[in-house]
């Protein structure tokens, strides 16, 4: 199996997600738009979008944005596995009819997400922790597409996730996070650290603890066979 990811800028990669597609045999390819490349004519088994510092409303200054909801909207319709993360969440919101806004505050670091009643009880989460701490770093938050169901939510931000159909899950938090990524984020985005806020965390705290990654990495494993349809 086949899978593709979009990634808008260089220090968003899909890290754990490409450790769990080594594991289980899957190919991989990518669309850099940062870089210029094109999207592929086919659809791959399985579409991944990663986040970035922009807006899903940021067309004038990333013209390929237009060009990705349209090929988005196709892997929808096509009924193919679709993760959305953060900015990916965001534009899929978007490509399903929600409107995407400024949130009521930003997430930047690790906190705890909490499932759903629907969450709890969704094949994709049954059995999973109702409650576990995750990475964020986001500024804008979704409304819930007509039809999708609400998944989870933070104290900081009521649509943490939610799951359109069977095949399409939108992630606003990252569990494909590791050490590593949260490095580069504090390397290029510093300034979204400032000013505080009730749910930024200070360097150390974006940092983490190994227990946090393993956890998250663990959860994420677990989600992708499910979406992917290599395990019930």
């Amino acid at each position: 199996m086949k899978l593709h990811y979009l990634q808008h800028v260089p220090f968003e990669t899909p890290r754990a997600i490409l450790e769990w597609a080594k594991e289980r045999e899957f190919s991989f390819s990518a669309t850099r738009f940062f870089a210029g490349e094109d999207l592929p004519e086919d659809l791959p088994d399985f579409l991944v979008i990663m986040g970035g510092p922009m807006s899903a409303h940021d067309e004038d200054r990333y013209p390929w944005l237009a060009e990705e909801k349209t090929y988005l909207k196709k892997a929808v319709e096509a009924g193919i596995p679709v993760l959305g993360i953060c900015l990916g969440a965001q534009l899929l919101a978007e490509v399903l009819g929600a409107k995407v806004y400024k949130g009521p505050y930003r997430e930047i670091g690790w906190f705890p997400v909490e499932l759903t009643a629907e969450g709890r009880e969704h094949p994709l989460f049954r059995g999973l922790p109702s409650r576990f701490v995750a990475f964020h770093w986001h500024g804008e938050t979704f409304d819930l597409p007509q039809g999708a169901l609400h998944l989870a939510r933070s104290a900081g931000c009521e649509h943490q996730a939610f799951v359109w159909g069977e095949r399409v899950l939108a992630l606003q938090f990252h569990l494909e996070m590791t050490p590593e990524g949260a490095e580069d984020l504090l390397k290029h985005c510093p300034e979204d650290l400032h000013p505080p806020g009730p749910y930024v965390q200070e360097e150390q705290g974006v940092r983490g603890k190994p227990e946090f990654y393993q956890e998250a990495r663990g959860i994420l494993f677990r989600l992708l066979d499910r979406l992917s349809g290599l395990q019930s």
